[in-house]
């Protein structure tokens, strides 16, 4: 298992994670198989979209925002409900399939870190899985 840390700089951002990714691929040499990643924390988490046009992920945010906006009816002490709610939409995990050494993602796909309670260091395991 690798980790990769990730230095947010917003309360809400969604940062690139796919060139990492890809290296820690490399250098473990796998030419067929899965890669699974895992964010463990409750205010983040990762999810595969656009990554050609930047303004998807400002589009991203902005409907997350419009979904669980910051409620002042929330119960939750710390004042980022929101930010739990959002990762809770997206998820704390992605299984990747490794073809010929290659993530398996589309031509505009990109695997992305979702911050919703920066700015942080935050972490993300990749557990790759030979076939």
């Amino acid at each position: 298992m690798e980790k990769l840390t990730v230095k947010t700089k917003k309360r809400n951002e969604l940062i690139d994670i796919t060139k990492p990714v890809k290296k820690v691929i490399e250098s473990l040499g796998v030419e067929n198989g899965i890669c699974v990643l895992f964010c463990p924390h409750t205010t983040a988490s990762l999810t595969i979209n656009e990554a050609f046009d930047p303004s998807v992920m400002g589009d991203i945010i902005f409907s997350l925002d419009k979904i669980s906006p910051d409620y002042p009816e929330f119960r939750h002490m710390e004042g980022n409900s929101d930010s739990h709610v959002k990762s809770s939409l997206l998820g704390c995990s992605l299984n990747l399939i490794i073809k010929d050494g290659k993530i398996m993602l589309g031509q505009w796909q990109g695997i992305f870190f979702a911050e919703f309670d920066g700015p942080r260091t935050r972490e993300v395991f990749v557990q790759v899985v030979k076939a």
